[in-house]
């Protein structure tokens, strides 16, 4: 699919997401016009925020069934545009939060809307019958996930290992002092860095149909784990020859 424009859907309450500089990435990287918006979610009718609450995902293990979403839940919607999602950490069905944004907003096949949200996006996976939180949500619109961006990809098993014998906060906390470094954090200056490589799978998702690769050595391997994500978008932030290839052929 060839396009000619991608929009930018800002997210505020994550500061770390230096908007303007994936822009700049982008331009550099396809020499295709850029625009950027604001929040998504920031000026949507109550109709919309109910919708958006009924994608909730209850049950990990059941695929996703649409409830009734109550008046508390329309209100924390409203509300969360001004607050961290990981406070709340609410799980979205990726796939139904995706068509709500679609519905408002004018789809054509040259222009990807990319839309930055807070919420914590899930899609299910039928090998193991069970939801999976996700940091990219292809497809147009393109959905990514902040805070899946620090939810999805695992730690380090040593990490897990250690909190098995103690779920305390202070264990917690002591925990995640011992492995500082090696797994994104909320507000993590690394995350705009992490935040080009998903976008350059979305707008080649779209582009080619070919999200990923199978080589760490390409900014377009799909991590699995924080240690993947950091070497293939921070340490290496380079394509494979193959992708690159495939780069140079799509505005040419």
């Amino acid at each position: 699919m060839k396009i000619s424009k991608v929009i930018l859907y800002d997210e505020p309450t994550v500061a770390e997401i230096k908007i303007e500089e994936i822009k700049q990435f982008i331009t550099d990287t396809f020499q295709i016009k850029v625009e950027i918006n604001g929040n998504f979610f920031e000026r949507l009718e109550n109709e919309t925020f109910e919708k958006i609450a009924s994608t909730r995902i209850f049950d990990l293990k059941k695929q996703f069934r649409k409830h009734i979403a109550t008046q508390e839940e329309i209100q924390i919607e409203r509300e969360s545009q001004d607050t961290a999602e990981q406070d709340i950490m609410i799980l979205y069905d990726g796939f139904e939060l995706q068509n709500i944004i679609a519905e408002n907003i004018s789809i054509t096949d040259d222009t990807l809307h990319i839309v930055f949200t807070n919420k914590l996006t899930a899609t299910f996976d039928n090998d193991d019958f069970r939801y999976h939180a996700r940091a990219l949500i292809s497809s147009n619109p393109t959905i990514i996930s902040t805070t899946g961006m620090v939810e999805a990809p695992a730690k380090p098993k040593q990490y897990y290992l250690d909190l098995m014998t103690n779920f305390s906060e202070e264990k917690i906390e002591a925990v995640k002092e011992k492995y500082k470094g090696e797994f994104l954090e909320y507000h993590d200056p690394r995350l705009s860095g992490i935040a080009e490589g998903y976008v350059l799978q979305a707008i080649m998702y779209y582009t080619t149909g070919d999200a990923f690769c199978e080589s760490k050595e390409c900014r377009l391997f799909n991590s699995h784990w924080q240690k993947d994500l950091f070497h293939s978008q921070l340490e290496n932030k380079k394509l494979c020859d193959k992708h690159l290839e495939e780069l140079k052929g799509i505005f040419t």
